[in-house]
């Protein structure tokens, strides 16, 4: 019924039509979104792995505190995915793959191991889903002609990430 008011007056008064070519607005992209989610990721396994070692009574609370890092952890696969797909499918253009002939390879290696990570609890696998990410991100920043620095994130789970060297403009 809405739809069909909004119809008949776009009939009458012929709105102007809005569109886009891209998910968000142009020239914002950053790969960090996904850097920190393989980071959640890495830790929900610490975590679960710690929780599956500790002695927890209360079975409902044990349940409940390995459901919610399950959760995360599956929520922010989901958004990695997410964060890779719009950067490779509304940044990447044919000078950035003339650059770098493997991101298609590299940005598929992401959402297969993305997937696996989220299906298992495997901190190998996650720690290389980090570095496959940071390395999508190294690419990022040197197309836009920025230089990197690997760093150790200051909170767990510690890991070395990629942050582009800001101080160089």
């Amino acid at each position: 019924m809405l739809y069909k008011l909004v119809q008949s007056l776009d009939t009458k008064f012929n709105f102007p039509t809005a569109s886009a070519h891209c998910d968000i607005p142009c020239k914002i992209y950053d790969p960090i979104v996904a850097q920190i989610s393989a980071l959640t990721m890495l830790r929900m396994v610490d975590l679960i792995e710690e929780h599956e070692q500790s002695d927890i009574a209360n079975h409902a609370n044990n349940f409940n505190t390995l459901t919610r890092f399950v959760t995360q952890k599956e929520e922010h696969g989901i958004k990695l995915k997410q964060e890779i797909q719009t950067i490779w499918g509304d940044y990447i253009k044919q000078p950035q793959l003339d650059m770098f002939p493997n991101l298609h390879a590299l940005t598929h290696s992401i959402m297969l191991k993305a997937s696996y990570c989220k299906q298992q609890v495997d901190r190998p696998a996650t720690l290389e889903l980090l570095n496959l990410v940071n390395e999508f991100a190294e690419f990022f920043w040197e197309s836009k002609g920025i230089s990197t620095t690997k760093s150790i994130c200051p909170y767990p789970p510690a890991e070395k990430v990629v942050y582009p060297n800001l101080k160089q403009n």
